[in-house]
């Protein structure tokens, strides 16, 4: 490695363990990661889908393989790229709760697999690196008492003061465990089968590293960080977003930018806003992309009460500290819509009134401890055509104000990541609620291939209709540079009821109600690339229409 980078990974190493004793192993793992570079810039093509390796199912087949022969059929000429949800061996949360991070579950298939995906697909991968499974060998060693694993995990006493903790859950932060050296008390983050990394001891760190450059020569373009708000664990305070946790990411950055400097970071912090952009850093020392945590509700908020000011306050504002940094925009993920991210950006009674709409619609509300014994709502769990769906409304309207939702992601500036039933419009997963007992199930079915694409060639069906516009806006996206992720973006105030945005030379106009409005346009002609259609000085906007306006000289 050159000696600027060196000189980084020396700093940190100091800052976190008072030595740089560490610097020679990365270096000798640096220098063994010899793979072929490949694209590094992101352009108005990228976007990625996110699924799991077992979404899509054909009996008799590896589900990783059916998965790419779909992405082959339906995906290239749409999306850049695929996050494979966790796909190594693990015994809960679907994948989250790794037994060995270095292998592919075989009820998914194999590394050729992914490696075969990744040479049509840019792809993320999970590093899954606050905890692991209490199954994986690194756990049992320590319950074994193997001084190779000893400090392996984040022990304290149940007398600590753990009381200013940010938890995510509601059982105990600590969790028992009989060890051959006696019983001792294990952080547990996320749930009693996740046990805690313990990052103060260089060799977790290293070992990590290892797991992070051996993505990269499986094919990883993107390596997202699980869960990393909480990697540090220090008791008196609130253990998350810890000076040490930011150097960590800082450290595995400056490790890409050794080793493979096309490899971009993104964290994955469900968090207020203003705390999920420091993970941006300067703009270069951290992560490349950070997850838009506040889209999903904020564009609840604003098309459950027909009103765009919020997320044009908050969209107004929006800005990243370089060009190599921009931002993940989504609406639906594997997880629930988060609530913790719209603190500050839409009032307390409105944020009630939508947990409120969100039950109506069949979903749940999943919470979180707080530090004065109270809890309070985390996420709610309901997919986000059911999010926006008014029982009883005939299926064209809901259709309707679900792609405003969809095209209003696309047009934001940075990469937009579609979670796979998002693509045609899946609804509550009620059955499999009921069969894991866990609120995130409702979004995580899992579909027989050859079912779905009979659905999606019907014109007739929900998914067929939500298919067909979403292929057709991707398209159309990839045409356009002004959607490139750092092309300017300017928020307009055109009416309450429209949320418009300049991006580059293109005006997108989105209305949020469920009446029609006629807009003022800023002076000279107007085509719609959507619609195709020509407009001058005014647009009469249906409602939940999308229009992305470009200047008739321009086209």
């Amino acid at each position: 490695m050159n000696e600027r980078i060196k000189l980084r990974l020396a700093d940190k190493l100091q800052f976190l363990y008072g030595s740089t004793a560490l610097l020679d192993d990365l270096d000798t793992l640096i220098a063994a990661c010899a793979v072929t570079p490949r694209a590094a810039e992101l352009t108005e093509r990228d976007v990625l889908v996110i699924a799991y390796g077992d979404h899509l199912q054909r009996e008799g087949e590896a589900p990783l393989a059916v998965l790419r022969q779909f992405a082959e059929r339906h995906l290239r000429d749409s999306v850049s790229g695929i996050h494979i949800l966790p796909f190594y061996p693990y015994t809960s949360d679907d994948g989250f709760s790794v037994v060995d991070y270095q292998q592919v579950n075989p009820a998914l298939g194999d590394w050729e697999m992914i490696r075969a995906l990744s040479g049509s697909f840019r792809l993320m991968f999970d590093l899954v690196l606050n905890h692991v499974s209490v199954s994986s060998a690194w756990f049992q060693g320590f319950l074994n008492g193997d001084p190779v694993y000893r400090d392996y995990f984040v022990t304290a006493s149940p007398d600590d003061d753990l009381s200013a903790v940010v938890r995510p859950r509601t059982h105990p932060v600590l969790t028992p465990f009989q060890t051959r050296d006696g019983l001792k008390h294990v952080w547990t983050t996320f749930s009693t089968d996740q046990v805690d990394l313990n990052f103060s001891n260089p060799d977790v760190l290293l070992e990590v590293v290892r797991t992070l450059l051996f993505y990269v020569q499986q094919g990883a373009d993107f390596i997202r960080l699980d869960a990393i708000a909480y990697l540090w664990k220090t008791p008196g305070t609130r253990c998350i977003h810890l000076p040490q946790t930011h150097a960590v990411v800082q450290l595995l950055r400056d490790v890409l930018d050794a080793a493979a400097p096309w490899v971009k970071l993104i964290t994955e912090t469900n968090v207020p806003h203003a705390e999920n952009l420091s993970y941006f850093g300067d703009g270069r020392s951290e992560a490349q992309l950070v997850y838009q945590f506040a889209l999903p509700p904020l564009l609840l908020h604003t098309l459950h009460t027909g009103d765009a000011r919020a997320l044009s306050v908050w969209a107004a504002a929006l800005q990243t500290p370089s060009d190599e940094t921009t931002f993940f925009n989504f609406t639906a993920s594997h997880d629930g819509v988060g609530v913790r991210p719209a603190a500050g950006l839409i009032a307390e009674d409105d944020i009630e009134a939508m947990l409120q709409k969100v039950l109506e619609r069949g979903g749940q509300i999943s919470y979180k401890a707080n530090s004065d014994g109270t809890r309070s709502a985390y996420e709610m769990n309901i997919t986000y055509f059911d999010a926006l769906a008014v029982p009883g409304e005939p299926l064209e309207r809901s259709i309707d104000r679900y792609m405003v939702s969809q095209a209003v992601m696309l047009a934001l500036a940075g990469m937009p990541g579609i979670y796979l039933p998002g693509l045609f419009g899946a609804g509550n997963w009620n059955d499999g609620v009921a069969q894991t007992g866990r609120a995130r199930t409702i979004n995580r079915q899992k579909f027989d291939t050859a079912e779905l694409e009979a659905a999606l060639a019907d014109p007739a069906t929900r998914y067929g209709q939500v298919w067909r516009r979403y292929q057709s806006l991707l398209r159309l996206r990839q045409t356009q540079a002004a959607f490139h992720p750092n092309a300017s973006q300017r928020v307009l105030n055109l009416h309450r009821g429209v949320f418009a945005l300049e991006r580059g030379h293109l005006l997108a106009i989105f209305n949020v109600t469920d009446m029609q409005l006629e807009i003022d346009l800023p002076v000279g002609g107007w085509h719609d690339l959507i619609e195709n259609r020509h407009y001058r000085n005014t647009i009469k906007l249906v409602p939940y229409q999308t229009a992305w306006l470009a200047p008739e000289e321009a086209t």
